[in-house]
């Protein structure tokens, strides 16, 4: 498929997926969510060289869920736009960052927020080692933080409240596939 430039026009628009993931069409971001429509994600893991995960605190004037800890970086393609593509432009949107991007899983959940917008998604969960320095966008981002998985996964039992939806998700139906992903970028890390 040829390189798509992504303006602000397309980035608004998401990619409408039926239950096998394919294409069946567009909408505004705004309507997707507020009708609940299935739709093309992506998240990210970023991981240290120690093995601990980078989260972070979602800003408060997000459109949910802000103020909430989440995994390192999250959003959607756009029409045309790879997958990973697209991961690798938001993680550079949200982090200022760069890292390669392995894919650890795919997975589907479907939430209503009690402002009555939704998340209907299949996302593409990838994995990447963190980078020496990142520069989060403060207007995306309250903070950051390292955890192990361990740590986390106590935290988010204890304070679900504290937490995103997607990254409890995660944890609860993917805690072997992040798992691995954690321990996979590690040693290709390492290898470098």
């Amino acid at each position: 498929m040829p390189a798509t430039t992504v303006t602000q026009t397309n980035r608004d628009e998401l990619i409408l997926v039926d239950r096998h993931n394919r294409s069946v069409g567009r909408a505004d971001k705004r309507t997707v969510h507020a009708e609940g429509l299935l739709h093309r994600a992506f998240s990210i893991f970023l991981v240290d060289p120690n093995g601990l995960l980078l989260l972070q605190r979602r800003d408060l004037a997000k459109y949910h869920s802000g103020g909430l800890w989440a995994n390192s970086c999250c959003g959607h393609p756009a029409p045309g736009e790879r997958t990973v593509t697209a991961a690798r432009r938001r993680l550079g949107e949200e982090l200022g960052a760069t890292a390669p991007l392995t894919l650890g899983f795919v997975t589907r959940y479907h939430i209503a927020f009690p402002n009555g917008l939704q998340e209907n998604e299949i996302v593409h969960v990838y994995f990447g080692a963190m980078p020496a320095a990142i520069r989060p966008n403060r207007a995306e981002v309250m903070d950051v933080s390292l955890r192990a998985l361990s740590d986390l996964e106590k935290e988010t039992n204890d304070h679900p409240d504290r937490y995103s939806f997607w990254l409890r998700h995660y944890l609860t139906h993917h805690r072997g596939s992040v798992a691995s992903g954690l321990n996979r970028t590690v040693r290709l890390a390492r290898k470098r």
